[in-house]
């Protein structure tokens, strides 16, 4: 590989991860299983005590 076409790789890598971190993310941040399991407790426990209301 020359001299010229690696320099080129490098910048076109380097704008690739700019443009990358720019966008919109399109995936939800991940959550942990046991983060869902509390979340859900939590919200069982909501809806419990607004049936007892």
């Amino acid at each position: 590989m020359n001299r010229r076409k690696k320099g080129n790789q490098i910048l076109k890598a380097r704008v690739k991860k700019a443009k990358a971190k720019l966008s919109p993310q399109s995936k939800p941040k991940y959550i942990s299983k046991a983060d869902r399991a509390k979340l859900a407790a939590e919200s069982s426990q909501e809806a419990v005590l607004v049936s007892e209301s």
